[in-house]
């Protein structure tokens, strides 16, 4: 059942005649109301509005960890750059080492 009148005026002087029960249009039973999706309340327009808001927030979202992904890859290979630079001259002093020790154990064995 659907009530309509004035709603403005007679909640502002508290008057309930201006409200009218009417009987429903549809076929349904009496106290029986349809369910109504929040979907179908929306113009086809509004869900490509919502869609496209909701795409775009996702790609904004995509790029953002996109970029946070590069920083992170790139701070990693420095990282790894610098390990090799270390190893190298770690490797360079020991085979200088183990050059100066052959040298002195063919010393002494002489």
């Amino acid at each position: 059942m659907a009530v309509t009148g004035d709603e403005t005026e007679s909640a502002a002087t508290g008057d309930m005649s201006a409200y009218q029960i009417r009987s429903p249009t549809s076929s349904l039973p009496q106290g029986v109301m349809m369910a109504v999706s929040p979907a179908s309340l929306h113009s086809p327009q509004q869900l490509a509005e919502e869609a496209t808001r909701k795409r775009e927030l996702r790609l904004l979202k995509n790029r953002e960890a996109a970029r946070e992904c590069r920083r992170k890859k790139k701070e990693y290979v420095k990282c790894l750059e610098n390990r090799v630079a270390v190893l190298e001259n770690q490797n360079k002093t020991l085979i200088e080492e183990l050059k100066a020790l052959k040298d002195l154990y063919c010393h002494k064995t002489e």
